[in-house]
């Protein structure tokens, strides 16, 4: 796995690439610009960048505005992406273009190496990867909405496992349940939110978080 890093924290940049480069992955580059990392996926064609929301010279939506062309530019290239704060604007717009090989991740939960390394090879292996609490304070930041107010406290609980791109029989095992169990769930929820069933994973995940954005589904 080729990995290139843009994060102006040098101290969160240079930890990452030990502890990547530590676990035998390959560190192509180290960025601390969206210039430098467009440049760098350019050069070595990487498999998966690792990107800061807020990168200079303003500090706001450059490095999800960089990681949105990086992908334009390079189709397939997965994409995980770090941030200080639960950022709904930001997550929107790196999800509209798909949400196949995607993970967004709080910069709190990298010092939990297991959850950060399954999140990494969950985006370059194609599939999407949520922090488990951008998912809680979405839902949290959105409890009046008329139709996730009509969800039950269970169907929830799928849709937020949904959001952190877990299948059918991973949501089974988290929740103890059986997976006819998860499939009923999944279908209650999406006709609750007037969204057409689909069991792929990328499309769950980008419905659900366009949802909760209050976009609704395109």
């Amino acid at each position: 796995m080729r990995i290139v890093i843009a994060e102006d924290d040098p101290l969160l940049r240079e930890g990452l690439a030990l502890l990547l480069r530590a676990e035998s992955l390959d560190v192509v580059a180290t960025t601390d610009t969206p210039g430098s990392f467009l440049a760098a996926v350019a050069e070595h064609e990487p498999d998966v960048a690792i990107v800061d929301v807020r990168m200079p010279p303003t500090h706001t939506d450059e490095g999800i505005l960089a990681a949105v062309e990086a992908r334009r530019r390079r189709p397939g290239l997965a994409v995980l992406v770090l941030s200080a704060y639960v950022e709904q604007t930001f997550a929107t717009e790196l999800l509209s273009g798909g949400a196949s090989r995607l993970g967004y991740m709080l910069k709190e939960r990298v010092g939990r190496v297991d959850e950060f390394l399954t999140a990494l090879h969950r985006v370059a292996g194609g599939g999407t990867a949520v922090d488990p609490e951008v998912v809680a304070q979405l839902l949290a930041r959105n409890p009046n909405t008329s139709a996730l107010g009509r969800l039950s406290p269970r169907e929830r609980d799928v849709l937020a496992l949904m959001a952190q791109g877990l299948g059918n029989t991973a949501i089974a095992e988290k929740l103890v349940i059986t997976g006819g169990g998860v499939h009923k769930h999944i279908r209650s929820i999406f006709a609750k939110l007037d969204l057409a069933p689909d069991d792929r994973g990328d499309r769950r995940v980008t419905a659900v978080l366009r949802y909760l954005e209050g976009t609704g589904p395109r």
